[in-house]
């Protein structure tokens, strides 16, 4: 009988039983199920489990945070359900029964737009910092701007706008990159279709609508004639190019004799997918991109665009956790690209603004209860900066009521930014600075509107938890108590286990890089503290090594991308390379150690190939998660902002 032999049986009775599993797996810190009914599953029972530590729905599969015992319980499951395991490929195949066809297309859209969010969030920072020196006026009695009283700021402005274009205006290259790398066909042939679409031998797309149809340059080719028209930050037409080069090239890889596939294949798919992309594909993406935008631009603009803009701003919140929220960036790209504006984006960055005032009465609510401020405070703070997910999955979803009420929140604050016609110039950056990418002259009343976004949350939400007593003694001590029940438990799970604890030690850094604190991490499981409080870093080197002396408790089979350690003085830590990662099942990782294995501060855990995380597509950001204290107690982490591998302390224990 294993370990979490009870337990287990508890949670498949919980799931809906052995009959309701499509398929399961696991990653290192969580059981993943394709549930063949979702609402079968007992969320609330479920959590109550001594050993959960949280639940969450995504991409079509029900998860269950477990930790880093994850292995051991998912073999106790595993047995007791008399099921087999299923790998991570087809568990996320399995998935897709949970999702309808907009659900799919959503998810599809995402895991292309999700590697280059990046680079979108710094274009749309660099545009946000042009707009304040270089269209807001500022000196001389109000009437010039900081490039036209300073030659350097002048040459700033001037220098910004190469990477500001390369980001948007040769968005179509990404796009069409993403793509082939996610369809698995070849990447250096999806960045030369992007390139036709935006070549400088093209009429720029910025300049069509100011040329005459008579003096648009075209390709004669003597029995018909191919207008020469670039796609310059053109969202749609870039998509459908992008698709069809992979199944071109998917299907002449099929038919064509692997002797000649190297030259035939490349050639035929990259020329046919050229002139698909030009003379079909990209007008219609072009008119269907247009007839988009035009809706939307209807609606925002309409008589009744207040109401239009209630509706978008209460609707958003849930958008963004079914997934829908993705498809907002190919309707902004082409607000931009059509109309020189979004009106669209400000009222986002007023949603993920109203989602953190929620959380913030949370923290006001909660001031006496420390457990619950260990996740409130650093998600407002994320939410505050537009990263929505700790806020919403940590804290108000966990609630109900607080997440209606930032969508309140949210409603209101839309309504002001749409009637008073507020525009961005950019996408990508969210929250507070959200601002940042508005134009100058709407940046006084989107104030107004950034204010309402505060406010009401804020006031609605401290009126309903009084009610609910949030903020009395009796309700710290509840929340307090459940937390000392979990604790117990975890206890007794563990009564088996037997050490020899040692005393306090520090923890050296496990990597050198940027420090990051845990709350910062684009991860809503990591962020909201659902295993533990920790610590990440933003890797240069490529060496995962031990911050202490300890034994190896366990090392993530087959991805190689994450592994535990319990050090002497009895603390469990738990290490994860990159976001994701899981997915990449262990190219570009490289155990040196396995389970049980003795190690020392300095030690070497895992090798691992930046540039491969990064071609995946991934974040390569690496965390270090206390999962369990244990007799060694908490840790005060290290108010440093970089650190070098095996020599900056990183935390202290007490």
């Amino acid at each position: 009988m294993g370990k979490y032999t009870e337990e287990a049986k508890q949670l498949l009775k919980l799931v809906g039983g052995r009959e309701n599993i499509a398929a399961v797996t696991h990653c290192v810190t969580r059981m993943r199920f394709v549930l063949k009914e979702p609402a079968k599953a007992d969320v609330k029972e479920i959590e109550k489990l001594p050993t959960t530590k949280g639940t969450f729905t995504q991409a079509g599969q029900f998860q269950v945070i477990i930790g880093n015992v994850v292995s051991t319980y998912y073999n106790d499951f595993v047995e007791v359900a008399g099921i087999e395991g299923t790998s991570k490929d087809a568990l996320k195949a399995a998935a897709k029964q949970n999702q309808n066809v907009i659900q799919r297309f959503m998810t599809n859209l995402a895991e292309i737009f999700a590697p280059l969010i990046p680079a979108i969030i710094v274009g749309g920072l660099i545009l946000g910092f042009r707009n304040i020196i270089g269209e807001i006026n500022l000196f001389n009695g109000g009437t010039m701007t900081l490039t036209e009283v300073s030659t350097f700021w002048a040459g700033v402005y001037s220098f910004l706008w190469l990477i500001g274009e390369a980001v948007f205006h040769f968005l179509p290259v990404c796009i069409v990159w993403s793509i082939t790398r996610k369809m698995g066909t070849t990447q250096a042939l999806g960045i030369v279709l992007g390139i036709t679409l935006v070549s400088p031998q093209l009429l720029n797309a910025y300049g069509v609508a100011t040329t005459a149809a008579a003096d648009i340059p075209c390709w004669d080719f003597g029995f018909f004639q191919m207008d020469m028209i670039g796609y310059q930050a053109q969202v749609l037409p870039a998509i459908l190019a992008g698709f069809t080069l992979v199944y071109l090239e998917r299907f002449f890889r099929k038919i064509c004799p692997a002797v000649i596939s190297m030259i035939v294949v490349p050639f035929l798919s990259l020329l046919l997918a050229v002139l698909i992309a030009h003379g079909i594909l990209g007008p219609i993406g072009w008119k269907i991109g247009s007839i988009i935008s035009d809706f939307v631009n209807a609606g925002l603009t309409s008589p009744v665009k207040g109401l239009f803009a209630g509706v978008f701003g209460f609707l958003y919140a849930p958008l963004v956790i079914t997934g829908l929220h993705h498809m907002s960036n190919a309707i902004d790209l082409q607000l931009i690209a059509d109309f020189g504006g979004t009106t669209l984006w400000p009222m986002i960055a007023l949603s993920n603004i109203a989602q953190g005032s929620a959380v913030l009465a949370m923290v006001f609510l909660q001031k006496k209860d420390a457990k619950a401020k260990e996740v409130s405070v650093p998600a407002c703070i994320s939410c505050y900066l537009g990263v929505t997910e700790p806020a919403m999955f940590g804290v108000n979803l966990k609630y109900g009521f607080p997440f209606i009420c930032g969508m309140a929140g949210a409603a209101v604050a839309a309504v002001i930014s749409v009637v008073s016609g507020v525009q961005a110039n950019a996408i990508g950056v969210g929250g507070l600075p959200g601002i940042l990418s508005i134009q100058p002259k709407y940046m006084v009343i989107y104030a107004v509107a950034m204010a309402a976004a505060v406010v009401i949350p804020f006031v609605l939400t401290v009126a309903i938890g009084k009610k609910k007593g949030l903020d009395s003694e009796e309700g710290a001590e509840t929340s307090a108590k459940k937390d000392d029940s979990r604790k117990e438990a975890e206890t007794s799970a563990k009564k088996d286990d037997t050490r020899t604890v040692a005393g306090p030690s520090d923890l050296k850094a496990f990597l050198t890089g940027a420090i990051l604190p845990i709350d910062q991490v684009p991860d809503q499981v990591f962020a909201s503290k659902a295993l533990g409080d920790g610590i990440a870093i933003q890797p240069e080197n490529e060496l995962l090594t031990a911050p202490a002396a300890g034994t190896v408790s366990v090392v993530m089979d087959g991805s190689f991308h994450a592994c535990g350690i319990t050090l002497d003085n009895g603390m469990e830590l738990l290490f994860h390379i990159g976001l994701d990662t899981v997915e990449m099942n262990g190219d570009g990782f490289a155990p040196y150690v396995k389970m049980g294995d003795r190690v020392n501060a300095g030690d070497a855990l895992i090798r691992f190939d930046l540039k491969k995380i990064q071609a995946a597509g991934h974040p390569s950001v690496t965390m270090m998660v206390v999962t369990n204290p244990g007799p060694a107690g908490a840790v005060v982490w290290t108010k440093e902002t970089h650190a070098e591998a095996g020599k900056t302390v990183i935390a202290k224990q007490p």
